[in-house]
C-alpha cells in the first residue's frame, strides 16, 4: 500500500468490535485448522484498540522505543536463511530455525494469509507496523513458551498472547479451541492448559518490545529465565501422540 491508496488526511480508526464475524470465522477455523486466514479474520474482528495501545506501550520503555524507532520488519529477518544460519546450537535462533524447517513455515506465508482479510496490512504506519510485528513473532513465541503447533499448543500460545497483548481475538480463539478440544477428547485437560498459558503470559516480561535480533543469540533456557517464562507443565503432561491426534473439528 502506497500513499496513492489513501487520502493524506484519512484517519486511522480503531477496528470496531464485530463478535458475530469472529464467531463465524471461528466455526470455519474449527472445520479446517489449517485455514489460517480465519485466525486473522477473528483477530481483525476483535482487536479493538489493543493494537494502538500495544504500540504506545512500546514507547514507554527505552528498548521498546528504540525498536519502534528502527521499525525493523522482522519477517524479512525470519525468512533469511543466511541470517538464521549464524546462530549456535541451543540458542533461540537455532531452535527457531529447527522449528520452522521441521514444519515448512515462513513468515511471508503467514503475511500472505493476513493479506487475504486485512488489505492495509502492509501500510507504512507505525501502529500497523506494530500489528505486523505481533504477527511475525507468533512462531518465535511458540519456541519461547514451548507450545507446539498441534491444536492444543496453538490454543495455549494464543492464550499466552492474550495476556501479553490484551487482544480479545487471542482470548476468543484460545478459549473456543479449548472448548472444542475438551469435547473431542475429554481426557485432555485443554481448559487447564489454556488457563495456565494465560497465567504464564501474565507472569512473563512484556515480549512485544524486545530486541529479537539480540534475543536470537541467547541460549533458549537463559532467555526463558530472563523473561520469566514459566514451564508449560499442563501442556507437556499430555502425551505427544494424544496431542497430535486432536483434529479440532466440530
Amino acid at each position: 500500500m502506497t500513499a496513492a491508496d489513501f487520502d493524506e488526511f484519512d484517519r486511522l480508526r480503531p477496528q470496531k468490535l464485530e463478535p458475530m464475524k469472529a464467531f463465524r470465522a471461528f466455526r470455519r477455523l474449527v472445520r479446517d485448522k489449517e485455514d489460517t486466514a480465519q485466525v486473522f479474520e477473528i483477530m481483525r474482528a476483535l482487536s479493538g484498540r489493543s493494537i494502538r495501545r500495544g504500540y504506545y506501550r512500546m514507547l514507554d520503555t527505552m528498548e521498546g522505543g528504540r525498536q519502534a524507532f528502527l521499525r525493523t520488519e522482522l519477517a524479512h529477518k525470519l525468512d533469511d536463511p543466511v541470517w538464521l544460519a549464524r546462530f549456535k546450537p541451543g540458542t533461540v535462533g537455532a531452535v527457531y530455525r529447527e522449528f520452522r524447517e521441521a514444519r515448512g513455515f515462513t513468515a511471508e506465508g503467514l503475511a500472505d494469509e493476513a493479506r487475504k482479510v486485512a488489505p492495509m496490512t502492509d501500510a507504512q504506519h507505525p501502529v500497523i507496523w506494530y500489528s505486523r510485528r505481533i504477527r511475525d513473532i507468533h512462531d518465535v513465541w511458540h519456541v519461547l513458551t514451548g507450545y507446539g503447533t498441534d491444536a492444543l499448543g496453538e490454543a495455549c500460545v494464543v492464550a499466552f498472547s492474550y495476556a501479553q497483548t490484551r487482544n480479545l481475538g487471542f482470548a476468543f480463539i484460545g478459549w473456543g479451541a479449548a472448548r472444542e478440544i475438551q469435547r473431542e477428547d475429554p481426557a485432555v485437560p485443554a481448559r487447564r492448559a489454556v488457563w495456565q498459558a494465560w497465567r504464564n503470559g501474565r507472569a512473563a516480561r512484556w515480549l512485544p518490545g524486545l530486541d529479537y535480533e539480540a534475543l536470537f543469540a541467547e541460549p533458549l533456557e537463559t532467555a526463558r529465565a530472563r523473561l520469566r517464562i514459566r514451564p508449560a507443565t499442563v501442556y507437556e503432561a499430555v502425551p505427544e501422540a494424544r496431542r497430535a491426534a486432536l483434529k479440532l473439528r466440530a
